[in-house]
């Protein structure tokens, strides 16, 4: 391997990586995709199939495979949260609100 010299800048991460690489909803998403990894833990907690989820919960097979996917989009928060609780989790929620500054507060006259 060739030794490198160059520095690599380290940059601090806010905690949301959607928030990180600009995506608009960033909260949204990052809200969930926690979700959507406590529904892959309680299906490998309980060595769960997506078919056997099914039958527990009445939510189609295919959503735990877009889950376990990653895929997202078609879910609600909501719909997430309720697939959870069909599968025996109780969800606690924190909500911590700070201001951010506008746009127009941003940039300097």
């Amino acid at each position: 391997m060739k030794e490198t010299k160059d520095k690599l800048e380290v940059v601090r991460g806010s905690g949301n990586v959607f928030r990180d690489l600009g995506h608009p909803r960033a909260d949204v998403e990052q809200f969930k995709a926690i979700l959507a990894a406590e529904l892959i833990k309680a299906l490998d907690r309980e060595r769960l199939t997506v078919r056997a989820a099914h039958d527990r919960t009445g939510f189609a097979a295919a959503d735990f495979s877009r889950i376990r996917n990653a895929d997202l989009k078609r879910f609600t928060v909501d719909r997430l949260m309720s697939m959870l609780n069909r599968l025996g989790s109780r969800i606690e929620v924190k909500v911590k609100v700070r201001r951010v500054a506008t746009v127009a507060e941003r940039i300097p006259a």
